[in-house]
Parts: C-alpha cells; structure tokens; sequence
C-alpha cells in the first residue's frame, strides 16, 4: 500500500503548517509560525542569492525529510504537488538527505501526485493545522537549518 503526504497551510503563509504521512499508520508533524520565520530569517542570511520561493522549497523539503526518514524499506510514497515545476529538485535533495539514513532507498519509492482533499492525509494535517489533532513531531527552526545547512 502506498503511504501519501500532504501539506495544511504553506511554509510561505503566516501562521502553523503541518504535514501528514498516512496509510495504515499515521505520521504528523507541525512547525510553528514563530519557528519557520525563524529558518526563513536564517536561511536570508546563509543564502544571500537564493530567492525565497527555493527557501520556502528547502525548508518543504527539510520538513519532508523529518517526516519519511522513519519509513521501512521498500515503502512506496506518494506526495501532494505543492511546489509545481520544482518535484525533480524536491525529490533529488530529499534522496540526499535520506540516503544518507537510509542508502537502500530508491529514486522509485517517492512520487509526486495529487493528493485529494478527501485522502486521509489531507485530513490529518489539516486537523493538526487547525489544533484538532496533536502532531507527533513539533519541528523547530533548529531541526530545519541542521538538515539544510549542516550542524
């Protein structure tokens, strides 16, 4: 079966995002408002030339990482489009990261697709965006810039 992944309010728009991972189990994380100005402030200065639509990619990205890299091997994952145009470069640095945890995983296991607002991915992070639900995983500022910049 195939895990799918959405994202409940943009890294780019105010306020809380949370993504969620879902299949016969479920996976959410949420990085605060306060916590991704944050990273977006930090990664301004690191990377002075990188336009902020790729800081707001890297940070989807880094946020992705810390949702998938607990999979099992040989999982299939399909993620929602939500950056159209940019799903070769998500998943090129998202294979980086990962296989530097993970160096069985393939280029095959993740897909980008239409995840519609009835899955129960798009359920779950918009419950946890909405603090219906609680994720599992709070991610600070932090844990994005480690897996961006590096310790």
């Amino acid at each position: 079966m195939v895990y799918q992944v959405d994202q409940s309010n943009k890294i780019e728009d105010s306020g809380d995002t949370a993504l969620a991972l879902t299949n016969d189990e479920e996976y959410t994380i949420c990085i605060s408002g306060k916590e991704k100005r944050a990273a977006i402030k930090s990664m301004h200065r690191h990377f002075e030339r990188l336009s902020r639509k790729l800081i707001h990619i890297r940070l989807f990205t880094a946020a992705l990482y810390y949702l998938l890299r607990e999979l099992p091997p040989r999982t299939l994952v399909t993620i929602d489009i939500e950056y159209a145009g940019h799903e070769s470069g998500i998943k090129a640095m998202l294979l980086y990261w990962l296989r530097q945890d993970r160096p069985d995983i393939s280029p095959d296991d993740i897909a980008f697709g239409r995840v519609g607002k009835k899955s129960a991915a798009h359920k779950k992070a918009l419950a946890v965006y909405r603090g219906n639900a609680k994720a599992d995983r709070t991610l600070k500022a932090d844990d994005l810039l480690k897996q961006i910049i590096g310790p």
